[in-house]
């Protein structure tokens, strides 16, 4: 009997009480590999084995990826959250170990300096703004080592800080490991005996940008040319570029001050709030039957029908005719699970819709016929070359611009005959060991914007003829690139190690590229409360990018929710309407220069929570974009349906 039960003890599965990854946290290299190892332990601290790991990496596959060996590849600069999950050979109760591996950009490949002045004269102070790049374009946070070659004419100190001494010539060396860039300086006399800021006094509302000249007098009351201050500012609370303009996040009183050569001279501003804000209505409602999820909303150019895409198979016609009453007309049925995006051609007799997760894993788009606008006809599909599945599309000029999920390209698909689709065009970024990812494209005056995730804005001339593009052969005109580790680090401290993020939507207005980020915790969400499709809460900034030096794109602004981040974006006149995700539909106030924060500036307009005590998912909106027509905006809500919101005028000043 003793021997047949210390048999069984002996046949008994081992208990795994304790496992960990080694390394638990690591840092590589974009490009590199690295192998990671599982160790499971029982309750007794001994080794358990054999054992069977499954790899998985949480969140994003576009920072890098684990194989089933445990061998990463890093990808794109970023950080990866990976799981491993243990069990014992013979079976029995598994354990999960987390590791975490953060990927940092390459070997410093060169440096930009800021900035530079044409010259500097005697006496005068500047700070040198440079920065390091790898050579796939990812910023680096070098510290920048400074030298020059003339101390005697002209000193700079490791932050950046020139001082010119004395007439002559200096080179400036800016050093990132092997990298550098050199500044030549010429050093004159300085004839300045007088300064002024002009104007010497504004006011201003908050988020109004005010422009200062700065002007330098020589003893006999000639301007000096190329004599440039030091702009700053007193109390805090705003903003001064090294143009002179100056902008008040907050009311108050303001001194803009120009330094030069240890002289000063000021402006006084006086802000006063924006009052931006106004009240909004609700003017009608689609909710969804039978627990869909709903995704997009397009209006057809009549302004009288739209349609609103789900995460399901299906893309449901709308008479919105009566803005109070949408009612739906018909549906268009498709293999799909989900069908993200449905857009018209310019007149609306035709048009195209994404398909993604179909059964027979042929996806692409599928061509429809808006011919009846109230009932909508599959005509034409193409999948030749996106079978792989299509997130987003942009039509324009008989061109479809179209993510193609399986390569992260751009694909132009030719549908002036809508019966015959083919395509005239691919375009891509470089390709990372995790692959890229293309998430969204829109199309303007002949260019195509970009958001491709890791690799941020990229704009290409599709026809414009800035580089001699077209639809058949897209060049690239310049390309942002952006940290998005260092803007969204604030998201692990809310939802633990990790998180997903990338550029995700753009959309051109003046002189002006209103980027969009989606990001998101890479852990999923373990309750129903508001979340998105297994994600938890989302983040997100919307930058605001002056592109009126196009190949010298530049962020000047930006707007970032409180209590959520920024999905599909649309903007009319000077108003931009905003899917904030859990924070519903917010407005914002886009008109005149835009520089610093908006949201502090007090630009937001109006705030619509969509949550819905009867939706798929009760109170918890989860807003998915805007479209802005004749004064009503369409607000597609992932859990609740469609709203139809009117923000109402501002009160005639009593008489």
């Amino acid at each position: 009997m003793v021997a047949l039960v210390l048999l069984a003890l002996q046949q008994a599965p081992a208990v795994i009480a304790r496992a960990e990854v080694r390394p638990a946290e690591a840092v590589v290299t974009a490009g590199d590999t690295l192998r990671l190892t599982l160790h499971a332990f029982d309750s007794a601290g001994r080794a358990v084995a054999p054992v069977r790991v499954t790899w998985t990496q949480l969140g994003s596959p576009f920072e890098g990826r684990v194989d089933s060996t445990g061998l990463v590849t890093a990808g794109a600069v970023g950080s990866m959250s990976i799981s491993a999950f243990v069990r014992p050979a013979a079976g029995g109760r598994g354990r999960q170990a987390l590791a975490k591996v953060t990927i940092l950009p390459g070997p410093a490949a060169r440096v930009e300096v800021a900035g530079v002045p044409r010259r500097l004269f005697a006496g005068q102070g500047v700070t040198l703004a440079a920065r390091a790049w790898s050579a796939a374009g990812d910023p680096r946070p070098d510290a920048i080592a400074w030298s020059s070659d003339a101390p005697g004419v002209a000193t700079v100190t490791d932050g950046g800080r020139v001082t010119a001494l004395r007439p002559g010539r200096a080179t400036l060396t800016a050093r990132a490991g092997a990298a550098r860039a050199t500044v030549p300086l010429e050093v004159v006399a300085n004839p300045v005996e007088r300064i002024a800021v002009e104007p010497a006094s504004a006011s201003v509302r908050t988020g109004d940008v005010a422009r200062f000249r700065f002007r330098a007098l020589d003893g006999a009351g000639r301007e000096v040319p190329d004599a440039r201050p030091e702009w700053s500012i007193a109390p805090g609370g705003g903003l001064v570029d090294g143009d002179g303009a100056f902008v008040a996040d907050v009311p108050g009183t303001y001194r803009v001050i120009a330094g030069f050569a240890g002289r000063t001279a000021e402006a006084v501003v006086q802000a006063g709030a924006r009052d931006a804000a106004r009240a909004t209505r609700l003017v009608g409602r689609l909710p969804l039957a039978g627990g869909l999820l709903a995704a997009e909303f397009w209006l057809h150019p009549d302004g009288k029908h739209g349609y609103l895409t789900t995460v399901s198979d299906r893309v449901y016609a709308v008479d919105v005719s009566d803005p109070a009453a949408p009612r739906i007309t018909d549906s268009v049925l498709v293999d799909a699970r989900a069908i993200n995006d449905l857009m018209t051609t310019e007149d609306g007799r035709f048009g195209v819709l994404t398909r993604e997760g179909a059964s027979n894993r042929k996806n692409g788009i599928v061509v429809l016929s808006f011919e009846e606008p109230a009932h909508p006809k599959a005509i034409a599909e193409y999948t030749e070359t996106v079978s792989g599945g299509v997130h987003s599309t942009y039509v324009y000029r008989g061109h479809v611009y179209l993510t193609d999920d399986a390569t992260g390209s751009m694909r132009v698909i030719d549908i002036r005959d809508p019966y015959h689709p083919r395509e005239v065009a691919r375009w891509e970024t470089p390709r990372t060991p995790a692959g890229r990812m293309l998430h969204d494209i829109a199309v303007e005056d002949g260019l195509a914007y970009l958001s491709y995730w890791n690799d941020g804005l990229v704009v290409l001339d599709v026809g414009n003829g800035v580089k001699g593009g077209s639809p058949g052969r897209p060049v690239l005109v310049s390309q942002f690139k952006y940290d998005l580790d260092a803007l969204y680090r604030h998201v692990e401290a809310i939802g633990g190690p990790g998180f997903i993020r990338g550029t995700h939507t753009a959309w051109r207005h003046r002189n002006y590229v209103f980027v969009a980020d989606e990001v998101f915790s890479a852990r999923p969400a373990r309750t129903t409360g508001p979340g998105l499709l297994g994600f938890g809460r989302a983040f997100g900034r919307l930058q605001v990018i002056d592109v009126s030096d196009l190949e010298r794109p530049r962020s000047v602004a930006w707007y970032e929710p409180t209590d959520g981040g920024t999905h599909n974006i649309w903007v009319a006149g000077d108003t931009l309407y905003l899917g904030d995700y859990q924070g519903g539909l917010r407005v914002v106030d886009v008109g005149g220069e835009l520089r610093g924060d908006l949201l502090r500036q007090g630009r937001e307009i109006a705030h619509v929570d969509t949550g819905d005590p009867k939706a798929a998912n009760p109170n918890a909106p989860m807003a998915w974009g805007a479209i802005y027509r004749d004064g009503h905006i369409y607000v597609p809500d992932v859990n609740s349906g469609l709203w139809i919101v009117k923000v109402e005028d501002r009160p005639s000043p009593v008489p």
